[in-house]
């Protein structure tokens, strides 16, 4: 099992207003380039599924969560249903630090390849902290990567097109 975590910083974010943009998943593939697609089903104020398709190395993961907001203590916390991982699990959390908003996002994640991990696990954790950070910055873009200094030099980047093969793929 391997972990991820990232944090960005939003300066003058209200807590309660960055955490309603963060939830709007459906809008991830219009900041970042590797989100495919995320269609969203709500169920009810508190809790959705959401389908999301990822490119990632030359071709998409896919895969379905549960998404549950708790809106008083700012959190999200989402399990896969269903997908390419063996399992994939995590949170977002927002909270106000150092007078900042801050955007936690932690994950767990297996692919179930023991022998693929040590080549897969390193770049979905690359991609996954770059990803998210892309994401944070397109929301707010005042936004700043605390904390891992590669993340916040590959940011300040402009994102990687999708090669072609990846686009054929399925």
């Amino acid at each position: 099992m391997r972990s991820v975590e990232v944090t960005v910083a939003v300066p003058d974010g209200d807590p309660v207003t960055v955490f309603e943009r963060v939830r709007d998943f459906a809008r991830y593939p219009e900041l970042v380039p590797v989100v495919r697609a995320v269609t969203v089903h709500r169920i009810g104020d508190a809790e959705e599924t959401s389908d999301w398709e990822v490119y990632f190395r030359n071709g998409i993961l896919r895969w379905t969560e549960e998404d549950r907001f708790d809106v008083a203590a700012l959190t999200i916390d989402f399990s896969q249903l269903d997908g390419d991982f063996d399992s994939f699990a995590g949170s977002w959390r927002i909270a106000e630090v150092d007078g900042e908003c801050r955007v936690h996002f932690s994950a767990e994640f297996d692919f179930g390849i023991p022998s693929l991990a040590g080549i897969l696990d390193p770049v979905a954790v690359r991609v996954f902290k770059e990803t998210i950070a892309r994401v944070v910055v397109g929301l707010f873009g005042t936004a700043r990567v605390v904390g891992d200094e590669a993340v916040a030099r590959a940011v300040a980047e402009p994102a990687a097109e999708i090669p072609d093969s990846a686009l054929e793929v399925g």
